[in-house]
């Protein structure tokens, strides 16, 4: 059964936990227990309704604020299908959180109070599913309860973002408008009759018809090594393989591959799922490779196919999103964690910042702040084996981890 991940972001109080809430309560997901125990936290807050957000704000000081702080990943499912849904927060300060949470989703659900239209954290917030690439965004106009269901608003705020799109650098998004009121449900799981005017499909709808399998493949097949088996078994007495994910594309047995960064070459001899043998495998499978031919390889290295070879480099341009609050400037020293691979890496420019409202380049700045994005440039100690985010972004991304504390420091989008 395929499996969907999802990302919402919205400003604060734009209705995501609420959202979120009627997907699981429409689509059967939640226990009655569950529902009988938000029910009656509902009445201990005083409201006259389920408060279905509360499923999702598990925090305390979420519950007690209103508002979302940390990600919380959600699953449901159709029929058809498996969602995870990470819930990340709507406020300025946690915008690395948003970032982290939509790092692995093929669709973003961004929200827009009715009343209010486009604000600050809906420019940053789309920036970001430009940034990440995220092929598919609905753009919920959520609340549209309190404008009295009206189609003018809706096609106002509409009109707003598709100028907001066209400033955009990744036009193969497909965007999707659907107008909404979480709290009563409609146009969540069915069309609403309030909205008759809106000919297009409600959320659940949209996203049970999406097709997205056929992006994934369109990537060159890369194999990061994470370990390296050789059993002490009488059984498997000569077995060497290779495990890992296939991190994208698609490997077959008998494909001649080549080792970066060592650039020696064999042909795949056997893949294991488990300890079945398999004829193939696709991006996202956990496998076991061996190889016709004894070459060395450990932990860091990568297998890609002899016709999708890439050049490692120790020279890295990037865009970098900073997660410390300690700000990102030229000459630090960190480790920066590529996949299985981990090598000290310095930063040898920073080129220019991001404002994320009207997406300009700011050149000339000394430092990158908390939540700030910009462009630097990295030297590394040894080889890096890594495309351009552009052409392959499950290979694209790196980490930079604060070599005292151990803290996770940035996220790296090379090119």
């Amino acid at each position: 059964m395929d499996i969907v991940r999802i990302a919402t972001a919205g400003s604060v109080d734009d209705g995501k936990s609420t959202l979120i809430g009627r997907l699981l309560f429409e689509t059967n997901s939640i226990t009655a227990d569950k529902l009988e125990a938000i029910e009656r936290a509902s009445k201990r807050r005083g409201v006259d309704y389920t408060d279905l957000s509360l499923l999702t704000d598990g925090l305390i000081a979420e519950r007690e604020q209103g508002i979302t702080i940390d990600v919380a990943h959600i699953y449901f499912s159709t029929p058809s299908r498996k969602y995870i849904i990470a819930d990340t927060p709507g406020h300025f300060e946690y915008t690395r959180n948003m970032i982290t949470g939509a790092s692995n989703a093929q669709v973003a659900i961004i929200l827009i109070d009715a009343r209010n239209g486009i604000v600050e954290q809906t420019h940053r917030h789309f920036y970001i599913t430009q940034l990440l690439r995220i092929p598919y965004v609905v753009v919920c106009v959520n609340k549209m309860d309190l404008v009295n269901y009206s189609e003018e608003q809706f096609e106002a705020i509409k009109e707003q973002f598709n100028e907001l799109f066209k400033k955009a650098n990744y036009r193969e998004q497909q965007l999707q408008f659907i107008p909404a009121s979480s709290l009563f449900g409609d146009n969540i799981s069915s069309r609403s009759n309030q909205m008759d005017w809106f000919k297009g499909p409600a959320l659940l709808e949209y996203l049970e018809s999406l097709e997205w399998h056929s992006l994934e493949n369109k990537f060159p097949a890369r194999f990061p090594v994470q370990y390296v088996i050789r059993p002490k078994s009488d059984q498997w007495h000569d077995f060497r393989g290779f495990a890992g994910k296939l991190a994208s594309g698609t490997i077959r047995k008998g494909d001649t591959v080549v080792a970066l960064p060592s650039m020696q070459e064999s042909s795949i001899e056997q893949i294991y799922r488990f300890e079945e043998p398999i004829e193939e495998a696709e991006s996202g499978d956990s496998i076991v490779l061996t190889l016709a031919t004894e070459i060395d390889i450990s932990r860091g290295d990568m297998l890609v196919r002899k016709e999708e070879l890439l050049e490692p480099t120790k020279e890295l341009a990037a865009q970098v999103c900073w997660l410390d609050h300690t700000p990102l400037k030229t000459g630090k020293n960190y480790l920066l964690q590529h996949g299985s691979n981990r090598v000290k890496a310095k930063v040898t420019n920073l080129f220019s910042s991001i404002n994320v409202l009207d997406y300009q380049t700011i050149e000339g700045v000394e430092e990158i702040g908390l939540n700030e994005i910009g462009y630097i440039s990295l030297k590394t100690a040894r080889p890096v084996s890594a495309d351009n985010y552009s052409a392959n972004k499950h290979n694209g991304t790196f980490v930079l981890i604060d070599e005292a504390s151990n803290s996770t420091v940035g996220v790296g989008f090379i090119g």
